[in-house]
């Protein structure tokens, strides 16, 4: 793996069905009401988002990511990226006994200047930023889940 070359894995859990994760997750334009980190949700196409994601580093990153694999079946959602970040991001959504077990996994390299100059000193930098913002995302999931199940968001609220 090179020095600009980051590979993330990340478990979370909520108490919810898999189907009911599944179609959160695949709505994508909807990722800044629950992930704080996610700033901004362009949609381009069906597919294609342009997003705009920071966290608690004094930085930006902007890319583009489309997708390159929807099972419902498997449920299974899959994306590839290209700007400040390249390569791709995939969701493994799965029963885990009265919960919804969910594997994040992501494989980049990054492209933006900044992160490419202090790639080697600054690597558990951005390794913590990254846990810190998956922290946050698996909390607002919980917490928008919740909020779908009593009928708080998606038409409840006007929307």
């Amino acid at each position: 793996m090179g020095r600009n070359t980051y590979s993330f894995r990340s478990i979370w859990h909520a108490d919810a069905r898999p189907d009911e994760v599944y179609r959160a997750l695949r709505e994508v334009d909807d990722y800044p009401a629950w992930w704080p980190e996610v700033r901004r949700v362009e949609p381009v196409d069906d597919a294609t988002y342009d997003m705009v994601v920071r966290s608690l580093l004094p930085y930006d990153l902007v890319f583009r990511t489309v997708r390159s694999r929807e099972d419902p079946d498997e449920r299974v959602l899959e994306a590839s990226m290209v700007g400040d970040l390249t390569g791709f991001s995939r969701w493994t959504i799965m029963a885990s006994g009265h919960r919804t077990r969910m594997v994040f996994e992501e494989q980049v390299e990054a492209q933006k200047r900044l992160l490419r100059r202090l790639g080697i000193v600054a690597r558990p930098a951005f390794a913590a930023n990254h846990e810190l913002m998956m922290r946050h995302g698996q909390r607002g999931l919980r917490a928008y889940l919740a909020g779908l199940r009593r009928g708080e968001l998606r038409g409840g609220e006007g929307g």
